[in-house]
């Protein structure tokens, strides 16, 4: 795809946010395109779980049973350990949801399912490697956007320009958004360890001075956590 085309609501950036705000502007009737940078959703260490407020919306679009189809690990409790004492500090079975627990799900297999359930739509478009990479301004108003694409560029023309483009959005940047940073005192190590037979089904986070360690059950690997102090890697490593 290349050239110029129009919609009315243009989506910059194929994540768990843009996918789901495409999938329910085209059930509203809604002419809409979704923007992806890369050719597929497989990226790791992501925001792999799916949380009881998440699913009961699923519900309310009938897609609950499907999406539970798919390969997933429930997690009704979370048990942290402070040093040898465990303790549950969330409890999500007692909510007054259709499901009681988080589900563990790669992210890529759920936007997968988002964009699957997106495509029944005629009015619903993915387009994947698709960068955005600028906005397009007349008379001091966004009226689209550009993207390089795998057949030259893009012009997007758009009623509406949403920037689900990530931490580093173009959108944002170009439309002169503010950004308040909060910052955050640790940086996070993310790595994999193999399951063995015995091992718990929960997640597991574990707490001590100075440290913090969580397990993410992937089914036959869990994808593991370690907190850092912020900077301190290359110590670390040392």
């Amino acid at each position: 795809m290349a050239g110029t085309i129009s919609v009315r609501c243009c989506i910059a950036g194929g994540g768990p946010a843009g996918m789901m705000l495409g999938l329910l502007l085209a059930r509203a009737g809604i002419d809409v395109l979704v923007l992806e940078k890369h050719a597929d959703f497989l990226r790791d260490f992501r925001g792999d779980t799916i949380h009881p407020s998440t699913l009961e919306i699923i519900h309310e679009l009938g897609l609950l049973e499907q999406l539970l189809a798919l390969p997933h690990q429930k997690a009704p409790e979370i048990t942290a350990r402070f040093g040898d004492l465990a303790v549950t500090v969330a409890d999500f079975s007692t909510l007054p949801t259709h499901c009681g627990f988080i589900a563990f799900m790669p992210q890529w297999d759920f936007l997968n399912f988002l964009a699957d359930q997106g495509s029944g739509y005629s009015n619903f478009r993915l387009l994947m490697q698709a960068e955005v990479t600028e906005l397009v301004q007349e008379a001091g108003k966004i009226v689209g956007l550009r993207a390089a694409t795998q057949d030259g560029q893009l012009e997007v023309r758009a009623d509406l320009v949403v920037g689900e483009d990530g931490r580093h959005s173009v959108v944002r940047e170009q439309a002169g958004l503010p950004v308040e940073e909060f910052g955050a005192p640790m940086d996070m190590l993310w790595f994999r360890l193999s399951r063995r037979a015995g091992d718990p089904e929960n997640p597991v986070g574990r707490f001590d001075q100075g440290r913090i360690f969580i397990m993410l059950n992937r089914g036959d690997y869990w994808q593991c956590g370690f907190v850092i102090p912020k900077g301190s890697r290359a110590q670390l490593e040392a």
